[in-house]
């Protein structure tokens, strides 16, 4: 299974979707903040990114844009898993680079769907 980067300052967050995630076959690293998780993504790179948008300092939004503007990082699909559920928020997210966009709680069935298109299966 896939290789999976988890970016949010929750652990609440981080513990819910690493169960899913481990669960389910995946391998999980995280990272509780934006910068952190850029660091991460260059070092380990992961098959996909799982981004929160709120956290303190570098934003899931600011994060996602940085990965997918660096030719490093630009091949890994990046998913944003946030509260914000305003459709502005949505558009910004993908313009950002972001392959999809996912709400919490989230549903398991729903992210297993889109990590799999983002990672092409």
């Amino acid at each position: 299974m896939a290789r999976v980067l988890i970016v949010d300052d929750s652990p609440t967050e981080i513990h819910v979707l690493k169960g899913i995630l481990e669960k389910n076959g995946h391998s999980v690293t995280t990272a509780g903040g934006g910068e952190e998780g850029i660091q991460k993504a260059k070092e380990e790179l992961p098959e996909i990114i799982l981004m929160d948008v709120v956290m303190p300092g570098l934003n899931g939004f600011q994060a996602t844009r940085a990965l997918s503007k660096d030719p490093g990082t630009q091949h890994i699909p990046i998913i944003i898993v946030t509260t914000k559920d305003q459709e502005t928020d949505r558009v910004w997210g993908l313009r950002q680079g972001a392959k999809d966009y996912i709400t919490k709680p989230v549903d398991e069935a729903e992210l297993q769907a889109k990590m799999a298109t983002a990672l092409g299966a």
